[in-house]
């Protein structure tokens, strides 16, 4: 049984289709890439796993259980959790109080305030801001709000993590911190979908790589697979690229 299951989403505002009879899965402790071009509907199918968005025609299940129609909250905390694109802290808590509130009223809610705070110390350090938790998530760099968001997402203790374009923004060295990292949350027993335009890191971590266009899955295989098939050359990456 597939750890998540999309059959047949489909997803209009207005006249405009932004999602088209969406089939895929996500096994347990996979990692698969979701790409395209800005346009074609990822971040629309992120936010309908979320419940953020309701489906127009479709079902969505988890652990074998349809949560198509669910509010955010409750698909949280099912156990599926999600970064956003625009980074979205509470800009005058600090990082500790960000963490906390995400490990408070996410997945196994209720615990005591000392364990909320000690477990947001460790995801913290986990993602390392240990040194920043008095901080302010106002007075973080593009980087450490990228990791505070991350931060409070893996606080609702995600079963599946969906990333929306984490390393945009990012230098090299970033990149490459932010690769180490989401390795070792799957290493950790979580699995992964991940939307990113950073083409060799998505395709040095990810086993497998759905690719949208224009609302609809094009293509869907092994990275060595997508980056020779022609369709996703021509609507994407312009050029064959190495895996």
């Amino acid at each position: 049984m597939p750890l998540l299951s999309a059959k047949g989403v489909s997803k209009s505002f207005g006249g405009l289709k932004v999602l088209s009879e969406i089939d895929f899965e996500v096994q347990e402790k996979e990692i698969v890439g979701l790409i395209g071009p800005n346009g074609s509907g990822k971040t629309t199918l992120f936010n309908t796993i979320m419940g953020s968005l309701p489906c127009d025609k479709g079902t969505i299940s988890f652990c074998g259980e349809e949560i198509t129609g669910l509010k955010p909250h409750q698909i949280c905390r099912k156990g599926i959790g999600k970064t956003f694109q625009l980074t979205r802290p509470f800009m005058r808590m600090t990082c500790l109080e960000n963490v906390m509130v995400g490990r408070y009223f996410g997945k196994e809610i209720g615990c005591g305030y000392t364990k909320t705070k000690a477990e947001a110390r460790a995801i913290l350090e986990k993602v390392g801001l240990q040194h920043k938790e008095q901080v302010p998530a106002v007075g973080l760099n593009v980087i450490g709000r990228k990791r505070l968001e991350l931060a409070r997402a893996l606080a609702g203790r995600p079963h599946l993590l969906l990333l929306d374009e984490i390393m945009a923004g990012l230098n090299p060295m970033e990149i490459a911190a932010a690769v180490g990292l989401i390795r070792q949350i799957h290493q950790s027993g979580a699995s992964v979908i991940i939307v990113e335009h950073v083409m060799k890191a998505l395709l040095s971590i990810s086993e497998r790589v759905v690719v949208l266009d224009a609302g609809k899955k094009i293509a869907e295989g092994k990275p060595g697979e997508i980056v020779g098939n022609e369709k996703v050359i021509r609507a994407y990456l312009g050029q064959a690229v190495h895996a």
